[in-house]
């Protein structure tokens, strides 16, 4: 009578690689739901060339590898200053004349830097991706009896947490993150202070993009490097932040590993639902709460 309700458990090896995969997608998530949410929270961008610039970070590690001969764990710190200054060069010379109009300008404007990055890394290496070697240290992998778990995909987790809560702790805890919060809210008092407003806010965008770039870093030995790379990202890390409250570090931060997980778990239980259960969380999230889970109603 209650058979329909029946639902298969899944081995326990394909669940747990499951969830596994689920904190991996999440870690990533997580990291460029916060740069994305520092750049809005603090500046009041839209930035939609955040994909871009996490495959930046990718093709950046890849550049200096084959070209210069410089491994994995130096481009842990290279690829995040490259990007993150070129990041700085972009808001100096061009969003800094948008700040004052409407948010869809800033979208705009960044989508566009979006697709003019995107296409030139396409027309020089097309869309097949392009391979990046797990560095020695981190081959392998742990047999946990239940699971066997790949020392590069613990490294990405572990790596993932220590920076986004990091990041939170910075912004939410320290003197420095308060005049950041300050100077978006009341620049001109701030500057009174002696402090130089454009400059940090020019210094604040370019740590949100160095976070999309090390999550590159990051990926690219899990996934192949590809000028889409972050095109394929971009519109579920938008709604993962939207989930999670648009500006929200903390939001971003659990909303990135939370949705992952259960992404994850979706792919187990029920794998045709496994591409939209993020949008339809966003959906029941904006209804109930439009501001999102951690947001703040203006």
């Amino acid at each position: 009578m209650l058979g329909w309700l029946h639902i298969a458990v899944p081995p326990a090896p394909a669940l747990f690689g499951q969830l596994l995969i689920g904190l991996i997608n999440g870690a990533f998530y997580a990291m460029l739901s916060l740069g994305l949410a520092v750049i809005f929270g603090l500046l009041n961008i839209i930035n939609f060339a955040h994909g871009a610039q996490y495959m930046l970070g990718a093709f950046c590690a890849y550049l200096v590898l084959n070209y210069l001969g410089i491994g994995y764990w130096p481009s842990l710190l290279i690829a995040p200053i490259v990007v993150g200054a070129f990041g700085m060069l972009l808001e100096r010379f061009f969003i800094r004349w948008i700040y004052r109009l409407d948010h869809l300008y800033g979208l705009l404007l960044t989508f566009g830097m979006a697709l003019i990055i995107q296409g030139v890394f396409r027309q020089y290496y097309g869309s097949a991706g392009q391979p990046y070697s797990i560095p020695d240290l981190l081959a392998g992998g742990q047999d946990l009896g239940f699971m066997f778990l790949p020392n590069y995909r613990a490294w990405v987790i572990a790596a993932s947490s220590v920076c986004c809560f990091g990041t939170w702790f910075v912004i939410e805890r320290t003197r420095l993150g308060a005049y950041l919060r300050a100077a978006t809210e009341n620049p001109t008092l701030v500057q009174a202070f002696g402090i130089n407003v454009p400059r940090m806010v020019t210094l604040t965008y370019g740590f949100g993009v160095a976070l999309a770039a090390l999550a590159g870093v990051l990926a690219a030995p899990i996934y192949q490097v590809s000028p889409l790379m972050g095109s394929n990202l971009i519109i579920v890390v938008f709604a993962v932040v939207v989930i999670g409250g648009m500006g929200s570090i903390l939001g971003a931060i659990v909303g990135g590993f939370a949705l992952g997980i259960i992404e994850g778990l979706t792919k187990v239980f029920y794998p045709e639902a496994s591409s939209t259960a993020i949008f339809v969380i966003m959906v029941v999230v904006l209804l109930v709460k439009p501001a999102g889970l951690f947001g703040r109603t203006v």
